[in-house]
């Protein structure tokens, strides 16, 4: 069962952002498509993650207390991913990548912030 049909962020640099999740959705092998409207979209699997200027015309700024993670396919994956960010305009924030447990499960996790400081977690369920 999906968790969500799409996601959207901000951004006030759609080039400088392009860089970034081009990099971070290589790693998944996943390539942007483009809108007439000047969005990107990178889809997978029926879900949708985009980047787009306000509509409302004013400046994208991240959300307070928002985390958007990645399922990715392994520890190194999220390794691979978390390092692509950071050498294109990301931010490592948090603790560095490694273990978390929560509820009885393990979790392998490594946050980024993107270059508009929106806040992204890679995320392998550890099992």
């Amino acid at each position: 069962m999906m968790l969500f049909s799409h996601v959207f962020v901000g951004s006030n640099d759609i080039e400088k952002s392009k860089k970034f999740y081009d990099a971070l959705f290589k790693v998944v092998g996943v390539e942007a498509i483009g809108d007439t409207t000047g969005r990107l979209m990178y889809i997978k699997d029926n879900q949708l993650f985009g980047i787009t200027k306000p509509i409302d015309g004013q400046t994208a700024i991240p959300g307070n207390g928002m985390t958007i993670g990645f399922s990715l396919d392994s520890e190194e994956q999220v390794n691979e991913w978390h390092q692509a960010g950071i050498n294109h305009g990301g931010k490592s924030v948090e603790d560095p990548p490694g273990i978390r447990e929560a509820g009885g499960k393990k979790m392998y996790l490594a946050y980024l912030r993107d270059p508009d400081g929106n806040k992204l977690c890679g995320f392998y369920s550890i099992r």
